[in-house]
């Protein structure tokens, strides 16, 4: 004991970090895009199911489909995954009703800003736009593949064709598929001219962002083929729809992602590489506001877009379901969160960074 009570000393002594590793080896960061916690916690709201102010075409078929009178029921007819799995193995953090908080600390409230303090940890003021050139910080994603464990093995699949720029694709050392860029560029197995030819024919009704389901199976052979350890999946239907006030389209596409997340779940499970190592973190950019108008908008003078949730399931994270009251959990602890699980501390070349969420992963400090 006085021989590692020692050594523990030379460590910190030459600034090196000690993390207890737990049993995750890889991780997964899902965002579902501008996706409100009321949903998330309390499932669809009755007064959006409507012509007005919802924008809803078949109020009888969205009332079966997603209305019950008890929330509980309400919000598992919406989000199966969620409730049935990840709130009993996992945690759910941001439910207002309960008295817990999740936010941002950018004071933007829409995506780039946001993507950028979820992957850096920290808020850059001089990020003010979407069409922000690529960015000048380093995100935990770029560090991490920097490392020659992770060379290779690190990369991010998403819908909006910004975050090539987000993650600064030409530095940072990692395959970054976004968009309605061809997905597998010189393709030769069947699957995968399969899921080029879908993108290419595709009609495109958002220019630069595809649809969820074909990024999805991108994800599915992307996991399959190269075998990631780090992969940050980014779903953009549940802002998109948002904006377009349909209301009928946002239920539909967040239980399309949560029918998406449970499939890659089941899919890495299914696989030696990841089975009971991966940890699956899940959150949203941003919150939308409240109301008649509001729950189609965010932005920086929208009240309550700076409210998010997260969600995590993995081998080390307790399983404490919708956790109630305790101190409010920020966007910015996700970067340094993502590094911890993997027994790494992005604190100490990133200080400015939130801290990782103690309490509801493993790797904690020793």
């Amino acid at each position: 004991m006085r021989f590692i009570g020692t050594l523990l000393l030379c460590f910190l002594a030459l600034g090196t970090p000690v993390l207890a590793q737990g049993r995750t080896r890889n991780v997964v960061l899902i965002v579902t895009d501008g996706l409100r916690w009321q949903e998330v916690f309390r499932g669809a709201e009755r007064a959006l199911i409507s012509a007005k102010p919802g924008g809803v075409r078949d109020t009888t078929l969205m009332l079966r489909r997603y209305w019950r009178d008890d929330i509980a029921a309400r919000r598992q007819a919406l989000l199966p995954f969620f409730w049935s799995t990840i709130a009993t193995r996992g945690v759910l953090l941001g439910s207002q009703d309960q008295g817990n908080t999740a936010s941002i600390t950018n004071t933007m409230k829409f995506s780039y800003p946001g993507y950028n303090e979820i992957f850096t940890g920290a808020f850059d003021p001089a990020i003010n736009s979407n069409d922000y050139p690529p960015n000048p910080n380093v995100t935990v994603f770029e560090w991490l593949a920097r490392k020659n464990a992770y060379k290779g093995k690190v990369a991010g699949i998403a819908t909006w064709d910004a975050f090539r720029r987000i993650f600064n694709k030409g530095r940072a050392g990692m395959d970054v598929i976004d968009g309605w860029d061809t997905p597998f560029p010189g393709a030769t197995s069947p699957r995968q001219v399969t899921i080029n030819d879908f993108y290419r024919t595709t009609v495109q009704l958002w220019e630069n962002n595809a649809f969820d389901a074909p990024m999805h199976l991108v994800t599915k052979e992307y996991i399959a083929t190269r075998k990631p350890r780090v992969l940050f999946v980014g779903y953009g239907e549940t802002d998109e729809w948002a904006h377009a006030g349909a209301y009928d389209m946002v239920l539909q596409s967040a239980n399309r992602v949560d029918g998406f997340i449970k499939d890659l779940w089941d899919t890495m499970q299914s696989m030696p590489e990841y089975k009971d190592n991966t940890t699956f973190i899940i959150t949203t950019d941003h919150g939308r506001g409240d109301g008649a108008e509001e729950w189609k908008n965010h932005g920086e003078k929208v009240v309550g877009a700076e409210h998010i949730w997260m969600a995590i399931l993995g081998p080390d994270t307790p399983a404490l379901g919708e956790v109630k009251e305790g101190d409010r959990s920020t966007q910015s602890q996700i970067a340094a969160t993502i590094a911890a699980l993997l027994g790494e501390d992005y604190n100490r070349d990133a200080p400015k960074a939130g801290a990782p969420l103690r309490g509801f992963i493993g790797g904690k400090a020793r």
